[in-house]
């Protein structure tokens, strides 16, 4: 599967709209067949700063940066960012969320 996880820096004047601006991107994410989950938190640090934590199967990644609605939010995105987005994307072993071996709840 492919993790890929994203830091988005917003303005002053979007930040609290960003949920907003990346609603229909979002739907539209997650009702694609390869979409394994895709995630948005919130820093409990720096407010403006969002965490986009998305999974897709081996054979959904392509699709998914092709689609239209990812080419649209490219587009539009922009103009809410106070810098470009840091991202980390691999290629990892597994099919989604495992437990966590170090701590067991009963």
């Amino acid at each position: 599967m492919y993790l890929i996880v994203v830091k988005f820096k917003t303005l002053p004047e979007w930040t609290d709209r960003w949920m907003d601006l990346v609603a229909d991107f979002t739907a539209a994410t997650r009702s694609e067949p390869g979409n394994l989950w895709f995630e948005w938190s919130r820093s409990v640090e720096d407010p403006s700063e969002f965490v986009l934590v998305e999974a897709f199967t081996d054979e959904g990644a392509g699709p998914h940066v092709n689609s239209d609605h990812f080419k649209k939010a490219t587009g539009e995105l922009g103009q809410a960012l106070a810098s470009t987005p840091k991202i980390i994307s691999r290629q990892v072993e597994g099919a989604g969320w495992e437990e966590m071996g170090e701590i067991t709840v009963e």
